[in-house]
């Protein structure tokens, strides 16, 4: 089903990336943002910033007042305007931890689908949010990352070159827990990955992919839609390749470990070592 062409979807995006991050930005430190709300819909523990952030963008979903179900890692799945086909697949702040601890590579991710499974996924952006948390300081914008289907990859105006097939030099690694990490060392020695990174968000460690500065990710964990919805178009519309094992549907239930690589062979080679 295509999108109603009706909307503007692609600055529904914009507003609603920009809007969770002026809001994330309002908390000047790390006492401020560390507050907790609770659990999440998704089962994590909620962060001020994050409500906050996807606050800010239901206020513009609800603007668009198109039929809609949303899937936000703490509110779960709401219909809006009746609810509908188009999925709107949110994580308002991806890499909560960084952002609370004003480290970088925490983002916000909004994805628009045509029906219930990643490869419906139209349009994806992602935007980076500021680490400092100075309230002394101007804030700094963030980059941008989009993808529309069909029509490439980008960082904020300029298009992603596309990936072309190289050696696994540098491998990013995405799971918070130090055991996963020790458990799965023979599996990255297989890999034949020179070097690994392990970034804190799920989705920035996508686009870092999708613009060749990673040669390939993996999640040690499984993860939800939220995390990969938005940036897993950067990189299949920057030519690379991702998989989802377990699952590929867009709800919250959904669960699978995630593997991105610059080329196919390189995926199947990842796959192969972490079976």
């Amino acid at each position: 089903m295509p999108l109603p062409d009706s909307t503007d979807w692609l600055g529904f995006c914009r507003r609603a990336a920009g809007a969770a991050r002026d809001a994330v930005q309002g908390y000047a430190n790390t006492a401020e943002r560390a507050v907790e709300t609770g659990r999440g819909e998704g089962g994590d523990t909620a962060y001020v910033i994050d409500r906050a952030a996807e606050d800010a963008i239901f206020g513009e979903i609800e603007a668009l007042n198109t039929p809609l179900t949303a899937v936000s890692e703490e509110r779960g799945e709401v219909p809006v305007a009746g609810g509908g086909e188009v999925r709107v697949v949110i994580d308002p702040v991806d890499g909560s931890l960084n952002a609370k601890r004003g480290l970088p590579f925490a983002c916000v991710s909004v994805a628009v689908a045509s029906g219930p499974r990643m490869p419906d996924v139209e349009l994806g952006w992602v935007a980076e949010l500021d680490p400092r948390l100075s309230a002394g300081d101007e804030p700094r914008a963030g980059r941008d990352w989009w993808a529309v289907k069909g029509q490439g990859a980008f960082r904020d105006d300029e298009a992603l070159p596309r990936l072309q097939p190289g050696p696994l030099e540098v491998l990013g690694l995405e799971t918070a827990r130090p055991e996963l990490v020790a458990a799965a060392a023979a599996a990255i020695e297989a890999s034949d990955a020179r070097r690994i990174r392990a970034l804190g968000s799920v989705a920035m460690t996508l686009c870092l992919v999708a613009a060749g500065q990673l040669d390939a990710m993996l999640s040690l964990r499984p993860i939800r839609s939220v995390d990969a919805a938005a940036a897993q178009l950067l990189v299949t519309e920057a030519g690379g390749a991702v998989a989802f094992p377990a699952d590929d549907e867009l709800s919250l239930d959904m669960r699978s470990r995630v593997l991105a690589a610059r080329d196919l062979e390189t995926l199947e080679r990842l796959a192969g070592a972490f079976r």
